[in-house]
């Protein structure tokens, strides 16, 4: 008997039944009051998850096509903007800003660590604010479990005209963002990760600083214009403009419904005990995480790799044997660390069976440490 594979990856994450059954369904045409019913349920329901008053703006996309959208309309070429990146999304966002010729001025740290603010002011008196167009993002860099503060860099500047650009992909939904109340200028995220959906839908939120800047870019776009999809959402034009991932938005429009009846600060609360448990049950076998505890990510853990333990092998094991996937490093880090997601549709049990399986796997490759003692670990602190 074949059990279903248990996804503790940072996306894509495990669906809800109820979400599964959405996607069986036979499909509707995007111009029907039945579709008309998901697309208001989405368009109240994403304001609510994004903490915003504005529309929020959905995509057949993925995330790294959000990223690029926020790029084409608030920017002209030439324009100059600051990214910082804790990670390999973080260097996404600059690689995508280069290519629609930005100039990108880089704030780059080693990973593993988190962006710090003093280091950002720095270089906006530095280099004069009204020089700097943009800040690009990161708020949790799934590459290395590190999550930025997003609100102490919205301090710098929500009383400027400099837009801060944040990409949430893997954390809206699932950590603490007040868009609005914190002044971000857009934030960007995707349907697969913390939102509890199948990929295939980005989204996009502006503050109303964000769409004046809009109107000034003279960035060349057609599918990604978000003046289309603002005519949508205001009634002056099709909504969607060009036709929808139908069946993804369904989706996405009952998860979204699930996460609501949680309770979004419950939703944080949630994620936080898992991933403080992880944190135990990792520090209880002897292995040390790739980030400080502080900066650790609530989405998912990264874990140093045990001296002399062939890490990839751990990992295939717990795919083919035990029907759990956790990721091992990119780039930089292949080899050298491993990934566990507790993100989304997780529980505590969920948690438990990985690391159990965890340990057997590690085990089977020769690393020494007390049987259980992971599993006791992360029990005691899913009771706190």
């Amino acid at each position: 008997m074949e059990n279903e594979k248990l996804l503790m990856t940072p996306g894509p994450t495990m669906l809800p039944p109820s979400v599964l059954e959405v996607m069986r369904r036979q499909i509707i045409h995007h111009r029907t009051k039945e579709f008309e019913e998901t697309l208001n349920s989405l368009a109240n329901n994403l304001k609510t998850i994004f903490q915003t008053k504005n529309s929020v703006m959905t995509f057949a996309s993925s995330g790294t096509g959000v990223m690029e959208s926020a790029i084409v309309n608030l920017f002209s070429p030439g324009d100059k903007v600051l990214s910082v990146s804790i990670g390999n999304f973080g260097d996404r966002f600059a690689q995508i800003a280069e290519a629609f010729q930005l100039d990108v001025v880089k704030l780059k740290y080693e990973w593993g660590q988190a962006a710090k603010v003093s280091d950002i002011k720095d270089i906006l008196q530095k280099a004069g604010s009204e020089n700097i167009k943009g800040i690009l993002i990161t708020h949790n860099e799934t590459s290395t479990g590190v999550t930025n503060d997003i609100k102490a860099v919205a301090e710098l500047t929500k009383n400027t005209d400099i837009l801060l650009v944040v990409d949430a992909i893997s954390s809206l939904g699932g950590l603490e963002l007040k868009m609005d109340e914190w002044g971000i200028d857009c934030v960007v995220t995707g349907s697969q990760k913390a939102l509890m959906a199948p990929p295939g839908l980005g989204f996009s939120a502006l503050s109303d600083k964000a769409w004046a800047a809009c109107d000034k870019s003279t960035m060349p776009k057609f599918y990604w214009d978000y003046k289309k999809y603002k005519k949508g959402l205001d009634g002056t034009g099709e909504n969607p403009p060009f036709t929808p991932a139908i069946t993804t938005m369904q989706a996405q429009a009952v998860a979204l419904k699930l996460i609501l009846e949680e309770g979004i600060e419950n939703v944080y609360g949630r994620h936080k005990k898992l991933a403080l448990a992880t944190q135990a049950g990792i520090q209880s076998l002897g292995l040390e995480l790739l980030a400080n505890q502080e900066n650790s990510s609530y989405i998912i853990t990264a874990v140093k790799a045990p001296n002399g333990i062939d890490i990839s092998k751990v990992i295939k094991t717990l795919n083919q044997k035990f029907n759990i996937m956790i990721t091992g490093g990119q780039k930089e880090l292949k080899g050298k660390i491993f990934r566990i997601g507790h993100c989304g549709f997780v529980s505590g049990p969920d948690l438990i069976k990985t690391f159990s399986a965890l340990e057997m796997a590690l085990s089977q490759e020769g690393y020494i440490f007390e049987s259980g003692i992971s599993l006791k670990a992360v029990q005691n602190q899913l009771k706190n």
